[in-house]
C-alpha cells in the first residue's frame, strides 16, 4: 500500500489589531509576520529554507476559502509549481462570539445575553459540534490523501478544526482546554497514512521562532 502524508497546517498569524474571535468573517488577512511564516513554512519543506532540509515530496495543496488560508497556502504552492485547490470542508469552526472580544474581563461574557450559548462545553453549545468539525475535515484529508497517494499533500486550515480532527484520530475526548491545544500558528500536524490507514501522527512548528511573543488567544 502507498504511504502518504498529509500535513495539516494552521493558517499564519492575522493582522487583528482589535482582538476580536474573527472566525468566518471573511477580510482577514495575514499580518507582515504570517507572510513571513507562510513563507517560512514553504522554504522548509521544498528544501529552501536556512536549515538545508530536504525537499518533501508534496504533490497537492489545498485550502479553506477564508482568506487567511489563501495566503498561507499560497507560496506553499507556488514553491513546488502547483495550483492552489480549495476545500469548503476545512474552514474554521462556527461561534455565536464570532466578531466580539471574547474572555470574561473584556465583554461579551459579561453580558448575561450570551450566557445561554455556554451551557455545554461538551457538544460545544456556542457553535458547530467537534463531531460536525471532525467530520467535514476527516472528509476534506481523505480527499488530499487520494490526491497524493504515495507522496504528501499540505491541507491549510484552522486551529480547532485541526485539534479536534487531531484528538479524534488519536482517539482522545474532543471536549478540551483551549489553552492546552498544541497548534500553533503556521504549525504542522503531519497525518502518516499506509493505504487509507492512519500509522502516526507528529507535530512541528518550522515557523515558531518568528512568533515568540504573539496573540495566545484561541483562534488568532
Amino acid at each position: 500500500m502507498a504511504t502518504t502524508t498529509v500535513h495539516l497546517m494552521r493558517h499564519g498569524e492575522v493582522h487583528n489589531p482589535e482582538g476580536v474571535l474573527y472566525g468566518r468573517i471573511p477580510g482577514y488577512r495575514l499580518s507582515e509576520r504570517g507572510i513571513a511564516m507562510a513563507e517560512r513554512i514553504a522554504a522548509h519543506l521544498s528544501g529552501a529554507g536556512p536549515a538545508g532540509e530536504p525537499r518533501r515530496d508534496v504533490v497537492h495543496v489545498v485550502a479553506s476559502p477564508l482568506q487567511r488560508a489563501q495566503e498561507t497556502a499560497t507560496p506553499i504552492a507556488a514553491a513546488f509549481g502547483l495550483g492552489l485547490g480549495t476545500d469548503e470542508r476545512l474552514l474554521e469552526a462556527e461561534n455565536h462570539f464570532e466578531g466580539m472580544t471574547f474572555g470574561v474581563g473584556d465583554g461579551s461574557l459579561r453580558r448575561p445575553a450570551h450566557w445561554r450559548y455556554l451551557w455545554n462545553p461538551l457538544r460545544p453549545s456556542w457553535g458547530e459540534p467537534y463531531r460536525q468539525q471532525v467530520a467535514r475535515m476527516l472528509a476534506g484529508v481523505h480527499a488530499a490523501r487520494e490526491a497524493a497517494e504515495g507522496h504528501e499533500a499540505v491541507v491549510v486550515s484552522h486551529q480547532l478544526p485541526i485539534w479536534v480532527t487531531r484528538q479524534s484520530l488519536e482517539g482522545k475526548r474532543l471536549w478540551h482546554d483551549p489553552r492546552r491545544r498544541e497548534c500553533s500558528v503556521a504549525s504542522l500536524t503531519s497525518l502518516h497514512f499506509d493505504g487509507s490507514r492512519l500509522t502516526g501522527v507528529t507535530y512541528s512548528e518550522p515557523a515558531g521562532d518568528l512568533l515568540p511573543d504573539g496573540p495566545t488567544v484561541p483562534g488568532a
